[in-house]
């Protein structure tokens, strides 16, 4: 808050003159400040002659961070499926847990675990630390958020990373609020600096142009979302052994303030792209919805998945599940088929990590070229029908 010191103030106008947002006045030569306007910038404090004007901030509340030991990933699983963002995370956490020589542990939650702890620990994990009860049967961010926030306050880690996924982005902010802590979305780079011991969160900002590397050095634990296909999983051991431990909560499920319908998946015979091995991505220069359907005869051809460019998800010419991007879905396939799509960086960030990379572009200058393995300037039009013929021709 900020307070104008009345027995300090003669009304000099040296704040008035200060103050970029016209937020003070001088009334019976005192100076007046309208909260509705400041923004706390403290330039009238710095200009006032008479130290008049203060600003009292809460204090920080310290924490012992020794008290907090860990590295924890938060395992999603749908129906009995781990998600393969948790593999990699385990492998990340893998990594970062031995830097810290400190025990590194699952977080699972739903109903019905059984046989999902085992291939955590083969995956990397120390221990797995789950809940089984009905209530968490189906995905509903206050009951996970509920759930997590309760293991955290009770085991206190040091580090707690999610995927960014659906699921971790609805429900892992929540978590952060409840403990007073920091979250990093979106992140492409972990580490643990050697002189602090603080968890380096690295993610894209500026829409994408610059990476920016944010600490939390004040509060704990350090959260973090990484995407799929960002981190690497490391090969599954299941001559690994781990400790399984089986926790409790008591919902109350009278504060429900949502009810678990149903869940309707995508109807669409099309390969999911975090998966593909292969993807054949379209952009703005399809024209219409109706050309992806050359797009998808391709990736037919070639037992791959069908991507797309923001422009074309906007346009509505394909679902929002296949969109490749920053604001999309990351992908790292073993090859990244550009069709029609320029370049821009925030669709890089999504893809630039594939093995090999072809890109079909009439405009020679298309930023998609400066990363690209193969380049072919030509009209999509004659270019990829002639590719898929030659492919089927060479498969047949």
């Amino acid at each position: 808050m900020i307070e104008v010191i009345i027995e300090k103030c003669v009304g000099c106008g040296a704040c008035l003159k200060a103050c970029a947002y016209d937020a003070i006045q001088i009334e019976s030569r005192v100076a007046d400040i309208n909260l509705d306007k400041c923004v706390l910038c403290g330039a009238c404090v710095q200009a006032c002659p008479f130290d008049a004007i203060v600003i009292r901030k809460k204090a920080q509340e310290h924490i012992d961070k020794a008290l907090y030991r860990g590295v924890w990933v938060f395992a999603e699983q749908r129906e009995g499926v781990i998600a393969g963002v948790s593999h990699e995370l385990l492998g990340k956490g893998r990594e970062l847990a031995d830097q810290l020589s400190c025990e590194l542990s699952a977080i699972l939650l739903g109903s019905r675990l059984n046989g999902m702890p085992e291939e955590l620990i083969a995956y990397g994990a120390d221990q797995v630390i789950c809940i089984d009860d009905p209530a968490l049967e189906h995905f509903r961010d206050e009951k996970y958020s509920e759930a997590l926030s309760y293991l955290a306050e009770k085991y206190r880690p040091e580090i707690i990373l999610a995927g960014a996924t659906v699921i971790g982005r609805s429900f892992i902010p929540r978590v952060a609020i409840k403990l007073n802590t920091g979250l990093t979305a979106d992140c492409t780079g972990l580490a643990i600096d050697d002189e602090s011991g603080n968890l380096l969160q690295t993610r894209p900002a500026f829409g994408g142009n610059i990476m920016a590397t944010i600490i939390t050095a004040n509060n704990r634990p350090q959260m973090a979302t990484v995407r799929h296909k960002v981190m690497n999983p490391i090969p599954r051991d299941d001559s690994r052994s781990g400790i399984v431990i089986r926790e409790e909560y008591s919902f109350d499920l009278e504060e429900d303030r949502s009810t678990f319908i149903t869940f309707e998946k995508e109807k669409t015979n099309l390969i999911n792209i975090t998966d593909a091995n292969v993807i054949v991505a379209g952009g703005r220069g399809i024209k219409d919805a109706k050309n992806f359907a050359m797009i998808e005869e391709l990736a037919e051809a070639l037992d791959g998945a069908v991507g797309a460019s923001r422009a074309a998800v906007d346009s509505e010419w394909i679902a929002y599940s296949h969109q490749v991007g920053q604001t999309g879905k990351t992908v790292k396939p073993s090859i990244y088929i550009a069709i029609g799509i320029s370049g821009a960086i925030q669709h890089l960030a999504g893809m630039s990590s594939a093995d090999y990379i072809v890109a079909i572009n009439k405009d020679p200058d298309a930023p998609i070229f400066k990363v690209a393995d193969l380049g072919i300037v030509g009209d999509l039009f004659e270019v990829v029908p002639k590719l898929i013929k030659r492919i089927k021709e060479v498969r047949t």
